[in-house]
């Protein structure tokens, strides 16, 4: 992906207290992610198989063991992706995935 926005969004995640378990994780999907060309949601899929789709371009990573949820927007044309959130997954069941 050319480009993936906000790393400060995953940084500002890890930095919480108690959080800091999911640095690790975040820092190597950030990476593969940079590297990775995808063209549609199966080709993430097929990379990460717990990821879930869930319409409109967003995919829902597992961190952590399902711990930590972290939602993104892709632009596939543009390589792009648009991180859009990422908490616990607590936090993740009290947002509608589909309007952030």
């Amino acid at each position: 992906m050319k480009n993936i926005v906000a790393l400060r969004t995953l940084k500002e995640h890890w930095e919480k207290p108690g959080r800091e378990d999911s640095e690790q994780q975040l820092k190597a999907w950030y990476h593969e992610a940079k590297q990775a060309e995808w063209s549609n949601p199966n080709e993430v899929k097929a990379k990460y198989h717990s990821a879930s789709i869930v319409g409109d371009n967003r995919i829902v990573f597992n961190i952590c063991g399902n711990k930590y949820r972290l939602v993104v927007k892709i632009n596939y044309e543009s390589q792009w992706i648009f991180i859009r959130f990422v908490g616990t997954h607590k936090e993740y069941d009290k947002i509608n995935v589909t309007l952030i």
